[in-house]
Protein backbone atom coordinates (compact mmCIF):
# COMPACT_ATOMS: atom_id res chain seq x y z
CA UNK A 1 0.00 0.00 0.00
CA UNK A 2 1.51 3.69 -1.05
CA UNK A 3 1.92 5.83 2.04
CA UNK A 4 0.20 8.98 2.13
CA UNK A 5 3.57 10.76 2.97
CA UNK A 6 5.07 9.68 -0.36
CA UNK A 7 2.02 10.52 -2.62
CA UNK A 8 2.95 13.95 -0.95
CA UNK A 9 6.58 13.88 -2.08
CA UNK A 10 5.21 13.16 -5.44
CA UNK A 11 3.55 15.79 -5.82
CA UNK A 12 5.82 18.42 -3.91
CA UNK A 13 7.88 17.30 -6.54
CA UNK A 14 5.41 18.33 -9.36
CA UNK A 15 4.81 21.93 -7.67
CA UNK A 16 8.97 22.15 -7.41
CA UNK A 17 9.35 21.55 -10.43
CA UNK A 18 6.72 24.14 -12.07
CA UNK A 19 8.01 26.53 -9.60
CA UNK A 20 11.37 26.84 -12.38
CA UNK A 21 10.13 28.09 -15.25
CA UNK A 22 7.39 30.33 -13.76
CA UNK A 23 10.08 31.69 -11.55
CA UNK A 24 12.90 32.02 -14.42
CA UNK A 25 10.56 33.89 -16.85
CA UNK A 26 9.55 36.35 -14.21
CA UNK A 27 12.99 37.13 -13.42
CA UNK A 28 13.55 37.32 -16.73
CA UNK A 29 11.44 39.67 -16.98
CA UNK A 30 9.02 37.42 -19.68
CA UNK A 31 5.45 36.95 -19.88
CA UNK A 32 4.68 33.21 -19.75
CA UNK A 33 1.60 31.36 -20.04
CA UNK A 34 -0.49 30.71 -16.13
CA UNK A 35 -3.08 29.24 -14.81
CA UNK A 36 -4.30 33.34 -14.74
CA UNK A 37 -3.89 33.98 -18.47
CA UNK A 38 -6.86 34.20 -21.18
CA UNK A 39 -7.35 31.46 -22.51
CA UNK A 40 -5.82 29.73 -19.33
CA UNK A 41 -2.79 27.75 -19.53
CA UNK A 42 -2.61 29.00 -22.97
CA UNK A 43 -2.06 33.14 -22.73
CA UNK A 44 0.82 34.75 -21.13
CA UNK A 45 0.72 36.71 -17.77
CA UNK A 46 2.87 39.22 -17.02
CA UNK A 47 7.05 38.55 -15.48
CA UNK A 48 5.09 39.59 -11.70
CA UNK A 49 2.31 37.34 -12.08
CA UNK A 50 4.90 34.25 -13.40
CA UNK A 51 7.25 35.14 -9.96
CA UNK A 52 3.42 35.34 -7.58
CA UNK A 53 2.89 31.74 -9.01
CA UNK A 54 6.16 30.32 -9.11
CA UNK A 55 6.79 31.35 -5.50
CA UNK A 56 3.53 29.90 -4.48
CA UNK A 57 4.92 26.51 -6.49
CA UNK A 58 7.58 26.40 -3.97
CA UNK A 59 5.78 27.02 -0.85
CA UNK A 60 3.80 24.12 -1.53
CA UNK A 61 6.08 22.21 -2.75
CA UNK A 62 8.15 22.64 0.71
CA UNK A 63 5.27 21.93 2.25
CA UNK A 64 4.52 18.91 1.07
CA UNK A 65 8.05 17.39 1.51
CA UNK A 66 9.03 19.20 4.60
CA UNK A 67 6.03 19.07 6.66
CA UNK A 68 4.22 15.99 5.68
CA UNK A 69 6.02 13.12 7.09
CA UNK A 70 9.60 12.80 7.62
CA UNK A 71 11.13 13.23 4.18
CA UNK A 72 14.61 11.63 3.96
CA UNK A 73 17.48 11.80 1.41
CA UNK A 74 18.43 8.56 2.38
CA UNK A 75 15.43 6.79 1.85
CA UNK A 76 15.06 5.96 -1.38
CA UNK A 77 11.47 5.43 -1.76
CA UNK A 78 11.06 9.61 -0.39
CA UNK A 79 13.45 10.54 -3.06
CA UNK A 80 12.21 8.48 -5.65
CA UNK A 81 8.79 9.89 -5.59
CA UNK A 82 9.81 13.69 -5.37
CA UNK A 83 11.88 12.55 -8.49
CA UNK A 84 8.69 10.99 -10.36
CA UNK A 85 6.63 13.97 -9.62
CA UNK A 86 9.27 16.38 -11.01
CA UNK A 87 10.09 14.06 -14.29
CA UNK A 88 6.31 13.67 -14.58
CA UNK A 89 5.93 17.55 -14.59
CA UNK A 90 8.54 18.22 -16.28
CA UNK A 91 7.20 16.17 -19.19
CA UNK A 92 3.74 17.56 -19.51
CA UNK A 93 5.30 21.01 -19.24
CA UNK A 94 7.75 19.94 -22.03
CA UNK A 95 4.87 18.77 -24.30
CA UNK A 96 3.04 21.69 -23.46
CA UNK A 97 5.22 24.50 -23.59
CA UNK A 98 6.81 23.03 -26.63
CA UNK A 99 3.68 23.61 -28.66
CA UNK A 100 4.08 27.51 -28.07
CA UNK A 101 7.83 27.72 -28.17
CA UNK A 102 8.61 25.14 -31.06
CA UNK A 103 9.97 22.48 -28.68
CA UNK A 104 8.16 19.76 -29.80
CA UNK A 105 9.90 19.84 -33.60
CA UNK A 106 12.17 17.46 -34.19
CA UNK A 107 15.87 18.01 -34.65
CA UNK A 108 17.22 18.08 -37.97
CA UNK A 109 21.04 16.82 -38.60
Amino acid sequence: MLEPHVLAYFFGGVFLANAVPHGVAGLMGRPFQSPFAKPRGEGLSSSTVNILWGFANLVAGYLLICRVGNFNLRDTSDVLALALGILALSLFAARHFGRFHGGNRPERA
